[in-house]
């Protein structure tokens, strides 16, 4: 059985009902761009506007992983997350903030100095040998998240004899790894889009309950993916739709937190989610109806 709850800097984040994430990306060059922003002002108000929606989690990036992605040099990337990360918790405290990055001195600062409570890693610990062990260390939840490859290449050749089960595989062994140094905050992320083919997506989504196996909490980001906009042949800017249905989807397949582009559409999919399923979602629906008074 999977675990209600994670501990985030010693309070007990409930997962009884579905989290959002939302996603703010401090980069140029992020595959959506509505959810690029670059100044403080811009940065506060997109943190204002997802916390007011209902958003559980903000997730800070400062490094694009699209298919093709330059790379970004870390001391670049360290002042984009830090930066970003110092200013919104010294405008919102509680809220729970999480660092996208696959660098382990980045996200080391981010949590240690910056504010940051989360971990999410893109590679799932592939890209730099140290992050295990800064994830260990700081008893912060971790994101494990798969990709195969890298953002350079990536959507080359995906190949996989059964991708729920290859993926499910390659995440055993580094759980048990993680769990042996001690950490307990696993949260695991199949990785839509990150060397998978669209087909691959689908069946990964359509089976995302066999990731329950694993017994820890389950993060879906599919958000404005070309899985959808290409299946509808429209732009990622027309995507909002179809991201909601997968969203509903994933839901359904056992998601446990949502990382989105668009909270306010997202907090209402689990909001029904929980009324069709029984789940008490009041806290939440008051958050909706009574908006936080934040200075934005």
């Amino acid at each position: 059985m999977k675990p209600r709850y994670i501990n985030v800097r010693g309070t007990l984040m409930d997962l009884s009902v579905p989290k959002v994430m939302g996603i703010i990306n401090v980069t140029p060059d992020s595959f959506y761009a509505g959810s690029r922003f670059s100044d403080s002002a811009e940065i506060i108000g997109a943190s204002h506007r997802m916390i007011n929606e209902g958003a559980d989690i903000l997730d800070i990036g400062g490094h694009s992983t699209r298919p093709g992605a330059a790379p970004v040099p870390v001391d670049e990337e360290m002042k984009r997350v830090c930066g970003a990360v110092r200013l919104i918790r010294s405008e919102f405290p509680g809220i729970a903030l999480s660092v996208d990055t696959f660098r382990a001195s980045v996200a080391a600062e981010a949590v240690s100095r910056c504010g940051a409570d989360i971990i999410n890693d893109v590679s799932g610990g592939e890209a730099d040998r140290d992050m295990f062990a800064v994830a260990a260390d700081l008893r912060v939840p971790y994101i494990l998240m798969h990709m195969q490859g890298t953002p350079q290449t990536m959507q080359a050749n995906p190949l996989y004899d059964d991708v729920v089960a290859d993926i499910l595989f390659w995440m055993s062994s580094r759980i048990e790894r993680l769990k042996e140094m001690g950490l307990n905050d696993i949260i695991i992320d199949p990785g839509f889009g990150f060397g998978k083919t669209i087909k691959q997506n689908f069946e990964l989504l359509d089976r995302l309950g066999e990731f329950s196996v694993a017994g820890l909490p389950v993060l879906a980001g599919v958000s404005r993916k070309s899985m959808i906009w290409k299946t509808l042949g429209v732009a990622a800017t027309d995507a909002g739709n179809g991201t909601t249905a997968l969203n509903m989807a994933a839901l359904y397949g056992g998601a446990d937190i949502l990382r989105v582009h668009d909270v306010k559409e997202a907090v209402e999919a689990v909001t029904l989610f929980a009324a069709l399923k029984g789940l008490d979602s009041s806290d939440r629906y008051g958050e909706l109806q009574q908006p936080r008074n934040f200075n934005s």
